[in-house]
């Protein structure tokens, strides 16, 4: 069963690792969403939903026609991510009267973490750099042609509703759980609803922050997503040099986009006294990667200009 990362932190006892979890995910709207799958090993060899089999009418006596589905076979590798902070013993005994001085470093940490796995989320790249994931970015292709890719025009074009609404009937099997866009593509949606008369719905999440919805459907504020993409011919070729941006919509779960980890998902380690400097050190690592299973269960919208 996949849970996420909030709820797995529940079944543990560790207040610091609950803090750490807390930290995280409070203000990420991937992380409050994505469902992650414990597994055995480095890895996870899957098959991806690509196409459905056909299937006709017949009369009797007919010849009957055969076909089966598609699948591309996918590796996801976990990845180690983390990083360690250090606290001199003597500001921590002399500076900790008004603030924890450990806590206030390790809560930056965390979020330093937090950062990092959303943008890699986006745009980690295994074939350029074999230490991280592939991003969403890379596991929908944006640089091909394909139904899950809807273009706005050849080398973009200004948002409209009607792109939005065309993104979020590219994933089949239900509506996206959220639509992941940059600051300055939400920005474009609430004047678009404005100028219609209207108002975007809201609502609060389980940590007490405002959410917008579009048709239901959440509105995630990725600070990573660039607006500089640049298009020709539809597809994606560059993140930098353009004026464009994108919007993703997926659907979370264990048969779409879904996180992988390793038994034990996030790990906050207290390494304890250093040898060479009068210092603790304690260290917050993840052993993570992300799927894919069904295409069909994410989709981006490339080519939106502010």
């Amino acid at each position: 069963m996949a849970l996420t990362l909030a709820e797995a932190s529940k079944l543990s006892n560790d207040i610091l690792l609950q803090g750490v979890v807390e930290t995280i995910v409070k203000d990420s709207p991937v992380l409050q969403k994505l469902p992650l799958i414990e597994i055995v090993g480095d890895g996870l060899t899957y098959n991806q939903e690509k196409t459905l089999p056909s299937i006709d009418f017949y009369d009797v006596g007919d010849t009957w026609a055969e076909s089966t589905p598609t699948f591309e076979q996918k590796t996801a590798h976990l990845k180690i991510m983390g990083g360690d902070a250090d606290v001199d013993n003597f500001l921590k005994t002399t500076r900790s009267n008004i603030q924890d001085l450990e806590a206030a470093v390790v809560e930056l940490k965390a979020k330093a973490l937090r950062d990092k796995f959303e943008e890699t989320f986006i745009y980690g790249d295994a074939t350029t750099d074999p230490k991280q994931f592939d991003g969403i970015r890379n596991l929908i292709d944006t640089g091909t042609a394909s139904d899950q890719i809807i273009a706005a025009g050849d080398s973009g074009a200004t948002l409209t509703l009607s792109m939005l609404d065309q993104v979020i009937d590219a994933i089949k099997g239900g509506k996206p759980d959220i639509l992941l866009m940059s600051r300055r593509s939400r920005r474009k949606i609430n004047a678009l609803v404005r100028a219609a008369g209207s108002m975007m719905e809201t609502d609060r999440d389980s940590w007490g922050n405002f959410v917008q919805f579009w048709d239901g459907i959440a509105i995630g504020v990725n600070d990573w997503i660039l607006d500089t993409h640049t298009l020709s011919g539809g597809v994606e070729t560059a993140t930098t040099g353009g004026t464009c941006s994108t919007i993703y919509a997926l659907q979370m779960g264990e048969g779409a986009v879904c996180g992988l980890t390793a038994p034990g998902r996030l790990t906050v380690e207290p390494i304890g006294s250093l040898e060479t400097k009068d210092a603790s050190r304690t260290r917050i690592k993840w052993y993570v990667s992300l799927a894919l299973f069904s295409f069909i269960k994410a989709a981006a919208l490339i080519g939106v200009q502010d």
